[in-house]
């Protein structure tokens, strides 16, 4: 799912997304799961008590990463799981992103996330940070990081910046010069505030043809996540990277099952819905 698909409130979708969740994890905590061997790279967007349906709660965030700690997994950011996918390390290693650049993540994340000597990537938007664009499924945008404290925060924190456009719009929509504008131009921007090269893209709301990914291809990129789910290897796209959201609703149990791969596969209608929500198959 994508932040315009997450950001649906109590929905009664919402609600039947969340049982079926659960269902699926239940059958995987009594009967195991044959998953695909691979790297597996979680996202999120905000860590906060907001009432907010694309956050999720400090304390659920801290036992989440406690989790993985407790299980021997190493938290690394997109570039680094994308490296370790592709020569087919499939250790316990676990990737973790984070989608537009709330701040909210730095003020609730990064303790937890130094603590367990993790690296995740954080997906900016520049327009956002200039307040040149917004974030539109808010009425009210929260707060993101400014580019002060991006930079001093890729210098020395567990995160790192990466790109996911200029102004965060639906590429598909777009003229293709418009999109590689968006794309370009977004890589272009970070690495000038960061003094450093931008290896990651992410493609706004998972939204992408084989036109899309060609675009990010020629802007340079090495690596670009979706938000389908599933396992990296060897043979995985790097421009097309699996991910698995993690969500508000999602109890310990669900967490530990998306990271064991009981739910690579997407839910049921995942793909109607989107068709319906967007207008046509993308991703």
């Amino acid at each position: 799912m994508s932040d315009r698909d997450l950001q649906l409130g109590p929905s009664a979708v919402a609600v039947a997304k969340a049982a079926m969740t659960r269902t699926r994890s239940l059958v995987w905590r009594t009967r195991g799961a044959n998953a695909a061997p691979g790297v597996r790279i979680l996202f999120y967007h905000r860590i906060t008590d907001e009432p907010d349906s694309l956050a999720v709660k400090p304390d659920a965030f801290r036992r989440q990463v406690e989790y993985l700690a407790s299980q021997g997994f190493r938290i690394v950011d997109v570039p680094e799981a994308a490296r370790l996918a592709a020569a087919g390390d499939t250790g316990r290693v676990v990737g973790m992103s984070f989608d537009d650049g709330y701040r909210d993540v730095v003020e609730n994340g990064a303790e937890v996330l130094a603590e367990h000597d993790a690296k995740v990537t954080i997906f900016v938007v520049p327009g956002v940070v200039d307040g040149t664009a917004r974030f539109t499924w808010y009425d009210r945008q929260p707060p993101v990081l400014g580019w002060e404290e991006i930079a001093e925060l890729d210098r020395d924190s567990p995160f790192r910046f990466e790109a996911h456009t200029v102004t965060h719009p639906n590429l598909l929509a777009l003229p293709e010069d418009e999109a590689r504008s968006e794309i370009a131009r977004s890589r272009e921007q970070v690495a000038e505030r960061l003094g450093r090269a931008v290896e990651a893209f992410c493609y706004p709301a998972g939204l992408y043809t084989p036109r899309e990914r060609g675009l990010v291809a020629e802007a340079g990129f090495t690596a670009a996540v979706t938000c389908d789910p599933g396992a990296n290897g060897p043979h995985t796209d790097a421009l097309l990277l699996h991910r698995t959201a993690v969500e508000l609703r999602d109890g310990l149990v669900d967490f530990a099952a998306k990271v064991a791969g009981a739910h690579d596969m997407p839910l049921p209608l995942r793909s109607a819905y989107r068709r319906l929500r967007y207008g046509r198959d993308a991703g």
